[in-house]
């Protein structure tokens, strides 16, 4: 049975871990939250490696033979130094401006993500290779990891705080909208009704979460990690208070 770490900053990286389930139902999952550290977006990039060397060691304790960074800000700031540093395979999270970019019909895409994403080498060279195909507009989710965290994901409140991101998106013509964090997937029943009471009902979400599921089973099969489908175990760690992390966990 393969080991498998998987770190957010706090709750949003179990979107991946859901798809990552359905795909390999019988393997040892080690989860954690970084929480007391959350939100990692406007964070440093020394910083937040600092804390993935941390999870990691813990990972590598524990017997991880592959980690996760369910991610997008830590996938930006560290996916590469951890790489260069330790020896087992690191999936990131990838920016999914490409299906957006592919799918589009107005040719204006919108991408949500943290302001650490948005910067990040990752994403920036993904825009650059569609920006002259398409239009590409950047909406910080100003918010939107913090109703995750405390477990706001519907309600007027949730609507208020997503319409201020969404709507300069859709005003500008967007009719593909990427979703840049791990975080955000949650509040896609948010996203869409409010997407729909702003005359834009047709707008589709992009969640990058399903890719990088058969992203982690293809590495899994180069890099040899024997796959299994028996005595499943998920293990859930967090830096902080845990109540958010098993609300979330109920959910998926």
């Amino acid at each position: 049975m393969a080991t498998i770490g998987i770190m957010d900053s706090g709750v949003g990286g179990l979107s991946v871990f859901r798809e990552i389930r359905k795909l390999l139902p019988g393997e040892h999952f080690i989860y954690y939250s970084d929480n007391a550290h959350c939100p990692y977006g406007e964070k440093t990039p020394e910083y937040i490696r600092a804390r993935l060397d941390e999870i990691t060691t813990l990972f590598l304790s524990r017997g991880a033979d592959a980690m996760v960074l369910a991610c997008n800000t830590a996938t930006a700031a560290g996916v590469e130094y951890l790489r260069g540093k330790y020896s087992i395979p690191f999936i990131g999270m990838e920016p999914a401006v490409k299906p957006a970019a592919l799918g589009t019909e107005s040719k204006v895409i919108g991408v949500l993500a943290t302001a650490g994403t948005l910067k990040g080498s990752k994403y920036l060279n993904t825009k650059g290779r569609f920006e002259d195909q398409v239009t590409i507009v950047e909406q910080v989710g100003k918010g939107f990891v913090e109703l995750v965290e405390k477990g706001l994901l519907t309600g007027p409140e949730a609507e208020a705080v997503v319409t201020e991101s969404l709507e300069p998106l859709l005003d500008a013509g967007a009719d593909r909208i990427v979703l840049g964090c791990t975080h955000y997937p949650f509040l896609l029943d948010t996203l869409r009704k409010v997407a729909a009471e702003l005359g834009r009902p047709e707008v589709q979400f992009i969640d990058p979460a399903p890719a990088v599921a058969t992203r982690l089973i293809q590495v899994m099969e180069q890099a040899g990690i024997p796959k299994e489908d028996k005595h499943p175990q998920t293990e859930l760690l967090s830096s902080g208070d845990k109540a958010a992390l098993l609300r979330t966990f109920s959910l998926i």
